[in-house]
């Protein structure tokens, strides 16, 4: 197996560069500007309130983001100007526009427009082969040419990717094409492996956790320079409305999967504890919960 030290880190950058690799601590995304995640932001954001959205990208800057997500598909919206518009208010602002930016959407046009706009190296979020291979390839050749990294779901014509076996088939597949076809960059490739909410009351969703951080090791120990990342509130929503319970979750998850090889996680920058310093009983029963 290809040492991943042949691979050279990933660069990103916003107004100031940003370089992934190896020896890297993990990379906080910040997740709050995104309207199909936070209901305050896309308020203000279907309001005309770009002033006060863009307080929402200041204060996860603030609060450690060293990349944000920024996501504006909500049916009332014309998610491509809303996108446009929010982009081209963050270039103005030097304090927010130093972090790289993750286009987020899951209409292509939105990326496309959204890559037009961002300063630096940013972040398409997402490509995956839902679509099959040909449309996969058409995109990856895209993201190539407007010089972003890729986060790449674990999804295909089958569907999202909900076991280990699934995770890593996918992946790999996705993997070969991108760097044998496409010659896209690895260090460039961003796995998202799918991080479900565990603790649903329904027997198959306990290993989600599990399956997710046993697919985050296959990743880093066989696909060479792939980034591992992943949407870090899923694991916990049977929970919302109890944030402390939550933010446990959230801590010891990222504690175990970090160790496991994930490199960057989609966040609230600001709701992650540090894992010695949670309630013993609580970590040990939040442990079992993570851990199955």
């Amino acid at each position: 197996m290809q040492e991943q030290t042949d691979v050279p880190p990933m660069k990103l950058a916003g107004l100031e560069p940003v370089a992934i690799g190896a020896g890297s601590l993990f990379v906080n995304i910040g997740e709050r500007t995104n309207v199909t995640g936070s209901k305050a932001f896309a308020r203000l954001v279907l309001a005309g309130q770009y002033e006060q959205a863009l307080a929402v990208a200041r204060q996860q800057v603030e609060n450690g983001a060293q990349v944000i997500d920024i996501n504006m598909d909500e049916a009332m919206l014309d998610s491509k100007a809303a996108m446009v518009r929010f982009l081209n208010l963050i270039a103005s602002e030097p304090d927010i526009a130093r972090v790289p930016i993750m286009v987020d959407s899951s209409k292509w046009d939105v990326i496309e427009a959204g890559l037009r706009c961002i300063q630096g190296k940013g972040i398409v979020n997402s490509i995956s082969m839902k679509e099959g291979e040909t449309e996969f390839r058409r995109q990856a050749t895209l993201v190539k040419r407007y010089g972003a990294a890729a986060v790449v779901m674990a999804f295909d014509e089958k569907g999202q990717a909900d076991t280990y076996e699934r995770k890593i088939e996918i992946c790999e597949r996705a993997y070969r094409i991108l760097v044998d076809e496409v010659d896209f960059p690895a260090e460039d490739i961003i796995f998202d492996p799918n991080i479900f909410a565990i603790a649903t009351g329904i027997e198959e969703h306990n290993n989600y956790a599990v399956d997710f951080i046993n697919a985050t090791r296959w990743i880093k120990e066989n696909l060479p320079g792939a980034k591992v990342s992943g949407g870090v509130s899923n694991v916990s929503f049977s929970f919302r409305g109890n944030d402390p319970v939550r933010e446990a979750i959230h801590t010891v998850f990222l504690y175990h999967a970090i160790q496991a090889g994930m490199d960057m996680g989609i966040v609230n920058a600001g709701m992650v504890g540090v894992y010695d310093e949670l309630e013993p009983q609580l970590r040990e029963r939040v442990e079992d919960v993570v851990l199955n």
